[in-house]
């Protein structure tokens, strides 16, 4: 990422309607295994700009949320919102001793990894510093095909298929609790837009983190709208969604581990 997405960023995640819909949506589904108020040491393994910070203290009750990234950019602005449990380190080794958090949290990082088998690594990094009985939350990116200017921009080097993030985080040592898909109202719209751009060659418009055009704030509410609905689908335990731009899994740390 450059300078310029992590100002984008940091100037949108509060109220850009993608990062309020996905954290009403994150809601849905940590909720039912980490009811909030109660005091919980939680890491976010990959923090950008640090948006998720002060969300995240819902989960910690008295305790503290840490951050950690690999972008010296990304933790100047997490400076600027007054976080001070910042360390700089890559989350393929994470600077914290063994069954150190209740509950850690990654939003789009897997994907960002350069590595062959960096998301491996990291994954296990998680599991160590995660306490027995701990939970983990995971989204990233969906499918290889829905590759854009968007990925090249951020760079995204894989995004992933459901069930291929469920075999990795079982290989970590994680336990399954819950596996879903999420913006899928949306999906039809990107794969329709990549099309038509395709059909008429036209240049791809690189990263979607960007303030929508003038005249263009409605679509704000209409597309905000759809992830709260998808939320409101998510609170039965026994619903998920099968397709969508992004993948999500909920999985916790057992106490054999």
């Amino acid at each position: 990422m450059q300078t310029e997405d992590y100002e984008y960023l940091y100037a949108l995640e509060e109220s850009f309607w993608w990062f309020e819909g996905m954290r009403e949506i994150t809601a849905t589904l940590l909720d039912p295994v980490c009811p909030p108020g109660l005091n919980r040491r939680i890491l976010d393994a990959g923090c950008g700009t640090g948006g998720n910070l002060d969300w995240l203290q819902r989960y910690a009750g008295n305790e503290q949320v840490r951050g950690i990234d690999l972008s010296v950019d990304a933790l100047k602005f997490c400076s600027a919102r007054e976080h001070k449990l910042l360390a700089q380190s890559s989350v393929t080794a994470l600077p914290f001793v063994n069954n150190e958090f209740d509950l850690v949290t990654s939003f789009d990082v897997l994907p960002q990894l350069p590595g062959e088998g960096d998301d491996n690594r990291a994954l296990r990094e998680m599991c160590r510093v995660l306490r027995p009985g701990g939970v983990i939350f995971i989204r990233v990116a969906a499918y290889e095909w829905l590759r854009s200017g968007h990925d090249q921009a951020l760079g995204t080097h894989q995004r992933y298929h459901l069930p291929a993030l469920r075999q990795r985080m079982e290989l970590a040592g994680f336990r399954i609790l819950r596996t879903t898909y999420a913006n899928s109202f949306l999906l039809p719209v990107v794969i329709a837009r990549r099309l038509v751009m395709k059909r008429l060659r036209l240049a791809d418009p690189g990263s979607d983190v960007k303030p929508l055009a003038p005249g263009l704030s409605w679509l704000d509410t209409a597309m905000k709208s759809a992830l709260l609905a998808e939320a409101r689908w998510l609170r039965r335990q026994d619903h998920r969604l099968p397709a969508g731009l992004s993948a999500i899994c909920i999985a916790e740390k057992p106490n054999d581990g």
